[in-house]
């Protein structure tokens, strides 16, 4: 689990693609005393697990699922990439839960001045704006963030000047993906209500049943079963 807080800005070494597949050598300094093989580091919002260590970096493999979901396979020698350790039991949770499993890519569609800070309209799948609401938490490439605005196809993030030049939102333009994780709780309590829905629609289709049968009841009374019997 992670906080969205970025501790470093690390820098991408290697990227090595194998068929649908690939593993990644990143740069760092400030996370890298005490990490060993094994451990879990976020890097641009992805969990990803350290399986090699050599002076100031550490290498880790990204899955099938991982190159197809987020924006991984993209980096380049050189790029900037977000980097944060697991929480640890001690660690104050400052940002908010984050698990590190990027659920989509959006697009950067605007980037403007308000104020000190700066605005980001983020193009996001529709199947991940449901759970995006105004004043809630979002992980934008593994940053924790206020939402301060949706509508049908975007929503809106502003950062201070110090969160805009320690991640690499504050380096990237208009028209670049990022990695998108919404917050878990919208999902568990959208999976817990699931069950009351569906009896709540097993419910009105009884109520609606049952009222077509005495519909059909009445119609038997005033037309058949009159006429069968003489009147």
């Amino acid at each position: 689990m992670f906080t969205g807080l970025i501790a470093e800005l690390g820098a991408v070494e290697r990227l090595a693609e194998e068929n649908d597949s690939c593993r990644l050598t990143v740069r760092a300094q400030k996370i890298m005393p005490g990490v060993k093989i094994g451990d879990s580091i976020a890097v641009n919002g992805v969990c990803l697990t350290v399986v090699h260590l050599q002076g100031g970096r550490f290498t880790a493999d990204v899955m099938p699922e991982t190159v197809r979901r987020t924006t991984l396979h993209q980096l380049h020698p050189g790029d900037r990439v977000n980097l944060e350790k697991a929480l640890r039991p001690e660690d104050g949770l400052n940002g908010h839960i984050v698990q590190g499993h990027v659920e989509g890519i959006g697009k950067i569609l605007g980037i403007q001045s308000d104020g000190n800070a700066l605005l980001y309209r983020i193009e996001a799948p529709a199947e991940l704006l449901k759970y995006i609401v105004e004043k809630g938490s979002i992980a934008v490439d593994g940053i924790s963030l206020t939402v301060t605005g949706t509508d049908e196809e975007e929503f809106r993030v502003s950062l201070i000047p110090h969160t805009a030049k320690m991640t690499t939102l504050g380096y990237k333009t208009v028209g670049a993906p990022v990695n998108l994780e919404t917050d878990i709780i919208a999902r568990y309590v959208e999976k817990m209500m699931a069950p009351k829905d569906s009896e709540r629609k097993r419910s009105e289709e009884r109520r609606a049943r049952v009222s077509g049968e005495a519909q059909d009841h009445e119609t038997e009374l005033t037309e058949e079963f009159l006429s069968r019997h003489g009147f």
